[in-house]
């Protein structure tokens, strides 16, 4: 098996087999944080594949995935640990009556009866991992400083335990929609990624490796018409995963190109808000593309080679 982080083209490859295409920069943020253990932050609208990424690296270097999913309100003792309640007042059931004080005190709270979160799962674990904080801009002031105290030397305080340093450092993936920002403290600390949605070629290549079935021509279709929708102002820009869904319902009705009926018959896979549904159905004609060889975000890619099966190979002639 390859060093993933030997270099950066093993990071490309790593992720490449995942399903995951990461061009220069990507790959080597990524090969960075992991030399210089560092929590990597990633930022960018919502449906890029930032989440994707974390679970790509997960199975490109064979680690477990953690995932600590952020919401208003999240605490420290939802994100580390928590006492297993109901596991202590059994054990204090079964002491002897003349047992003292301190010893109950010190049964109670061991390792035992510790129900370990996200973060501390992670540091604990005696095998690699991939520790995700996902959307981390969606919690509050609070689980930032904490994070900033664990991740910087990667280690938590238990009152009752002491110091638990992390068995082996995980590599960190925190990422964000940037609906907040982050403190200056916790970004130093990080190394930083952003990540938008990918041109038209990329979309296609993309879409061709989850959706095999797929025809060159449809698939090239397909990104054009995403990279021209992605030009309106829309409550919700279609994510990848939206786009995919749609590569699949085209061809779930045997749909071989688009047309305006055949784009209105499946644009509730692609957008999710009727507002966004009238504004692609009233402009229907300006954005589908007669084919892929009119790209207007990108080179023409009607004399590419299928992609069908990409491999790193064919991937290196996009240059990207």
């Amino acid at each position: 098996m390859i060093n993933l982080f030997e270099c950066v083209e093993n990071v490309q490859d790593g992720l490449l087999r995942s399903g995951y295409i990461a061009d220069r920069k990507t790959a080597t943020t990524v090969f960075l944080a992991a030399r210089l253990e560092k929590p990597l932050l990633v930022e960018g609208p919502a449906g890029v594949g930032k989440t994707f990424l974390a679970g790509a690296l997960a199975v490109a270097t064979g680690s477990r995935l953690i995932r600590l999913q952020c919401y208003p309100g999240l605490d420290e003792g939802k994100a580390l640990y928590e006492w297993n309640y109901q596991k202590q007042l059994l054990y204090l059931q079964t002491l002897k009556e003349n047992s003292n004080w301190d010893e109950i005190r010190a049964g109670v709270y061991t390792s035992e009866f510790l129900l370990p979160r996200p973060v501390l799962k992670a540091f604990l674990s005696t095998g690699p991992v991939v520790l995700l904080v996902d959307e981390a801009d969606k919690s509050d002031d609070e689980l930032e400083s904490f994070l900033l105290e664990a991740l910087s030397e990667f280690q938590v305080s238990i009152p009752e335990l002491g110091t638990v340093r992390a068995k082996n450092r995980p590599l960190v993936i925190i990422t964000s929609n940037n609906s907040r920002d982050f403190s200056d403290a916790l970004k130093r600390r990080c190394l930083h990624l952003f990540i938008n949605f990918p041109d038209a070629r990329r979309e296609e290549i993309i879409i061709r490796m989850h959706v095999k079935e797929i025809s060159e021509y449809l698939a090239g279709q397909v990104s054009l018409f995403l990279s021209r929708v992605r030009r309106m102002v829309l409550r919700k820009q279609p994510g990848i995963a939206e786009t995919i869904d749609w590569a699949r319902s085209l061809m779930a009705l045997n749909i071989e190109g688009l047309d305006p009926e055949a784009v209105s018959m499946t644009i509730n896979a692609l957008v999710k808000y009727e507002e966004d549904v009238a504004a692609l159905e009233s402009r229907l004609e300006e954005l589908i593309p007669p084919g892929t060889g009119s790209s207007d975000n990108g080179p023409d890619l009607s004399d590419r080679s299928p992609l069908l099966s990409v491999d790193s190979d064919r991937l290196s002639r996009f240059n990207f």
